[in-house]
C-alpha cells in the first residue's frame, strides 16, 4: 500500500496522501505505518492521539510546545476544516510565514507539521472531527500559543466569523514570543534535531 507525500511548505511541513482501496462494502486505508514513514522521511514515533470536534466556525490555534517538543500530524475524520502551520524558529528563512490547506474526511490528506511550527484549524463544514497523532507528551506549563489574527503573520483564514476560547482569544503575538527567553528553545539550526519528533 502506497503513501505519498504530495507537497512540501515553508521547508518541513508535508501534506501527506494516504492510498485508498475502495469496493461495494466501502473502504480501506493506512494512516500512518512506521516503516512507510521512515521511508519518506518523516517521523515514526508518536506519543499522544488526540481527538477534537467543533462547530462550523470554531477555530482553535495557534498552538505550540517546547517542552517537550510537540510535532503533529493532522488529519479531518469527519467533515472539513482548513488546517494550518505556522513557522515560529528564530533564524528561519520562513519565520512567520503560513501554510494552510482545506482537508475533509473525504480526500483523507494529512499535514504533518514539526516542533517549532503552531498549528491551528477552523470549521468549514456543520461540524468536523480532527485528530492528531503528536511527538511529544503535552505539558501545559511548556505550550502557549500564537493570536490567530496576528497582522504580523497575516494568514487568510476562510471565515471571518470566528468563536474562540478565551485562552485563543488573549494569545500573544508572534513578536512577543520572538522576545520570550522560550523562543530560544525554537532556533532554527537547533531545530533542525527536532524534525523527527
Amino acid at each position: 500500500m502506497e503513501m505519498q507525500i504530495e507537497s512540501r511548505h515553508l521547508g518541513e511541513v508535508c501534506v501527506i496522501v494516504p492510498e485508498v482501496f475502495r469496493d461495494h462494502r466501502g473502504f480501506f486505508t493506512e494512516i500512518f505505518r512506521a516503516d512507510r514513514f521512515e521511508a519518506l522521511g518523516l517521523p515514526t514515533e508518536f506519543v499522544q492521539d488526540n481527538h477534537s470536534g467543533s462547530v462550523r466556525g470554531v477555530l482553535r490555534g495557534l498552538h505550540f510546545q517546547w517542552d517537550p517538543p510537540m510535532g503533529k500530524l493532522m488529519r479531518v475524520t469527519r467533515g472539513t476544516a482548513f488546517l494550518v502551520a505556522v513557522d515560529i524558529r528564530k533564524g528561519s528563512p520562513t519565520l512567520g510565514k503560513w501554510f494552510g490547506a482545506e482537508v475533509s474526511a473525504e480526500d483523507r490528506k494529512q499535514i504533518w507539521a514539526p516542533a517549532g511550527f503552531a498549528r491551528g484549524f477552523c470549521t468549514l463544514s456543520e461540524f468536523a472531527e480532527i485528530q492528531y497523532k503528536c511527538t511529544g507528551i503535552y505539558n501545559s506549563r511548556g505550550e502557549s500559543g500564537i493570536r490567530w489574527n496576528d497582522p504580523d503573520i497575516g494568514i487568510d483564514w476562510p471565515i471571518t466569523d470566528v468563536q474562540l476560547s478565551d485562552k485563543d482569544r488573549k494569545a500573544q503575538t508572534l513578536q512577543q514570543w520572538l522576545s520570550s527567553p522560550e523562543s530560544e528553545n525554537f532556533r532554527y539550526a537547533e531545530n533542525q534535531s527536532l524534525v523527527g519528533r
